[in-house]
């Protein structure tokens, strides 16, 4: 008998290695509640299409250079994302920023993962700009997509200790496995009907999340 919360479509949108993605590909369906269906690049020939290759996800192409704006390209997108039904869409690793034509059929179905803790770094180079200001602790967030660019409502985080001796590289990737842990278990709550947008706020289990959840904090309350 097939479980019905292994049932929901999951729709991805990446711009290049896809780790992010792999760790949603490598999360079981039972677990997660919904398989990954649809991975959608607007890079051709990156390696995170080869990964939802492997795992048996469709995989389609859209370059955004093939296109004369950025609201030509999200008419274009919405339409193929929108036809294969999801239940949730990711943006997993995927560097375009999105114009109202593609948020707004998704809002409140449309996660975000972002290498710094929001609302501090919003945008590009979050490591460097954490390194040069001096801040001792950075990590990552998981939130509902909005109009404002990583703007949307705060789910998940999980931090990192910035070291004396941290490059841009060595902080991006632990920052990097951080974000592997709390992307697929956002995605999990989701899928289970155990996270809403609700109005301008995130729910869990039907309570308002007046601040993001903390995973470190969360898995010291199960041990």
């Amino acid at each position: 008998m097939n479980n019905p919360t292994s049932n929901k479509r999951v729709v991805a949108l990446i711009s290049g290695r896809g780790t992010n993605l792999q760790a949603l590909l490598d999360a079981p369906a039972h677990w997660l509640g919904g398989r990954v269906e649809h991975v959608i690049s607007n890079i051709p020939d990156v390696s995170g299409l080869d990964r939802a290759r492997a795992a048996g996800a469709e995989t389609t192409v859209i370059p955004h250079r093939s296109f004369e704006s950025r609201e030509a390209f999200d008419t274009e997108l919405i339409k193929t994302v929108l036809k294969a039904e999801p239940d949730l869409v990711l943006l997993a690793g995927f560097m375009r920023i999105l114009t109202p034509i593609f948020i707004e059929p998704l809002v409140g179905r449309m996660l975000n993962i972002h290498p710094s803790l929001l609302p501090e770094f919003p945008g590009l180079s979050t490591h460097r700009r954490a390194i040069e200001a001096g801040h001792d602790m950075h990590g990552a967030t998981v939130h509902f997509v909005t109009q404002e660019l990583d703007g949307g409502p705060l789910i998940l985080q999980a931090r990192v200790a910035v070291n004396e001796d941290d490059t841009e590289e060595s902080l991006s990737a632990r920052v990097l496995t951080r974000e592997h842990e709390i992307f697929p278990l956002a995605s999990r709550w989701f899928l289970h009907g155990r996270l809403r947008l609700e109005g301008e706020h995130a729910t869990f289990d039907g309570e308002p999340l007046l601040k993001p959840l903390d995973l470190d904090k969360l898995l010291a309350t199960t041990r």
